[in-house]
């Protein structure tokens, strides 16, 4: 049968529109989410920030189903995080006896239920909003948003983090936070896609960010000042103790005298900061060894800050409670000291069993809520007071909350976060860990302590800077001076409330005007 010249370019048009092989398509989603693990730390190849989103633009941008456009996003999704989020191997399958092709099967898993965030967000770019590069930097920053607090959230692999030390574009932090910077840089990822499409327009509104960004970084505005003190030195203690002995009754002995010996030197330092957990058991256990540290610090004039899971008898009711409530915590001893800081963000299975009540049904798990978990701490706790200021504080992956840190940020002069990520060994991780808190940093205008057990423990300044920093894997003490600083960054104040209003216009504009664009055509 012949076609006519109608007809076979109609069908030209229906297969260009048809794009690639769904086979492919789905491949190349995948290894454009994939990839985007070189753009952050270690790697810091960030022009990858740029390629890795403009990849998914692309691919989502003919004419398709919505189930396309969703398993197109989904595969992006699961390469970002199968991929991205490797190092959990290593807590699960070293340090949690799992079996390899087990731990492999819950990571795909992982992946699979992270990667909804993306499938979504294709499904709705394809029906809901006009295909442009400005809805699609909205979605993405919505999707980013979401995963900081749904289902207590899994905030990882932004992709404002790997413009973290790019000045010219990470100077909006502390504007409007690290949303603002992903925001820009998939905006400039579409847009660069548009112009090779030959589509110039869409450049316009992410030059103009961009100069916006640059200018910021030019005239490098200071959001907060020295407070006036003289810089306080500290030392922050890297004890390396290896995962698999440091929770082991036997060991516990042995694990403090391993820090009380780094810490003999660095008595008459104005600060002493140990690790997360650097004292493997309830305060109520400890308090001979805790009493002796005090006291050494007293007759030193040093404040001694150290992280312990804290037990708090106090509000242990034997008539309601099988056991007194434990905390994940920090806490400020010696001289000038004084507080009590205890952590909000647990770590799912972790440090809590989710589902509180449902696991019951399951003999072998029946009350483990109460026995396994440690509880959360309060949003409303006052900083710790250290030499004559105020201490905001964070614990192991809660910096990784941008609100949940510019909360604990307010009011304070400097910051601390203690950490043990020995639970992923040499894996990328505790780098992208590391990456977050030079970001939180930069968004609050404030010095940061980084004590962690196995590394990377550093002193970052109020620009994300990293001023000092200890080789990982090392038994070592990092000396260092740290600033206290004053005021507020506009990021400090009103927090994501801007871009998210804004995120939330360019949605409801881009919506109404697909809508009236079908019903324009289906008008005729």
């Amino acid at each position: 049968m012949r076609l006519s010249t109608h007809d076979l370019q109609k069908r030209l048009n229906a297969d260009k529109q048809r794009g690639l092989p769904m086979v492919l398509t789905v491949l190349i989603a995948w290894l454009a989410g994939a990839v985007f693990i070189f753009a952050l730390a270690p790697y810091n190849i960030w022009p990858l920030a740029l390629l890795s989103p403009a990849i998914l633009y692309a691919l989502l941008m003919p004419k398709m189903s919505g189930k396309r456009a969703f398993l197109i996003g989904q595969a992006y999704g699961t390469g970002l995080w199968c991929v991205g989020a490797f190092w959990l191997y290593t807590s699960i399958h070293v340090y949690g006896d799992t079996p390899a092709w087990l731990a492999l099967i819950m990571i795909a898993l992982m992946g699979l239920g992270m990667g909804l965030f993306h499938g979504f967000l294709g499904l709705v770019f394809n029906k809901m909003v006009g295909k442009q590069p400005l809805s699609f930097a909205a979605l993405w920053v919505l999707q980013e948003w979401m995963k900081t607090w749904l289902f207590t959230g899994f905030p990882w692999l932004f992709v404002g983090y790997a413009f973290t030390e790019q000045y010219w574009l990470s100077s909006l932090a502390p504007v409007a936070g690290v949303f603002a910077v992903s925001f820009v840089a998939v905006l400039l990822a579409a847009s660069l896609v548009e112009l090779l499409r030959r589509r110039a327009g869409y450049m316009v509104a992410s030059i103009t960010l961009l100069a916006l960004s640059t200018l910021l970084w030019l005239l490098n505005p200071q959001w907060t000042k020295p407070k006036g003190t003289p810089d306080l030195s500290v030392s922050l203690i890297q004890g390396n103790i290896p995962q698999d002995l440091k929770w082991l009754t036997e060991y516990q002995i042995e694990t403090l005298k391993i820090y009380a010996t780094l810490t003999r030197s660095e008595w008459g330092r104005d600060i002493i900061l140990w690790p997360e957990s650097s004292i493997p058991m309830f305060q109520t256990d400890a308090i001979g060894f805790i009493n002796e540290m005090v006291k050494m610090a007293k007759a030193t004039n040093t404040t001694w800050v150290t992280g312990i899971p804290y037990k708090d008898e106090a509000a242990f009711d034997e008539a309601q409670d099988k056991y007194p409530p434990f905390y994940n915590s920090v806490i400020a001893l010696g001289a000038e000291a004084e507080g009590l800081y205890k952590k909000q963000r647990l770590v799912p299975f972790g440090e809590y069993v989710p589902f509180e009540g449902l696991l019951d049904i399951l003999p072998n798990l029946a009350g483990s809520q109460e026995v396994m978990s440690y509880s959360r701490g309060s949003e409303a706790q006052s900083p710790l007071q250290v030499r004559g200021h105020n201490l905001g504080a964070a614990i192991c992956y809660e910096v990784a909350y941008p609100d949940t840190t510019r909360k604990n940020a307010i009011g304070t002069d400097f910051l601390l976060t203690i950490s043990n990520d020995a639970w992923f060994g040499t894996s990328a991780g505790p780098l992208q860990h590391l990456q977050m808190v030079q970001m939180r940093a930069l968004e609050n205008g404030r010095w940061f302590m980084r004590a962690t057990n196995t590394g990377v423990t550093a002193i970052i300044d109020h620009k994300g800077r990293i001023v000092e920093r200890a080789p990982q894997f090392e038994r070592t003490v990092l000396r260092g001076d740290v600033q206290a600083r004053t005021g507020s960054t506009p990021f400090m104040r009103v927090g994501h409330y801007p871009v998210l209003f804004v995120v939330a216009l360019l949605l409801l504009l881009s919506y109404l005007g697909k809508r009236a664009t079908t019903r324009a055509r289906l008008g005729k």
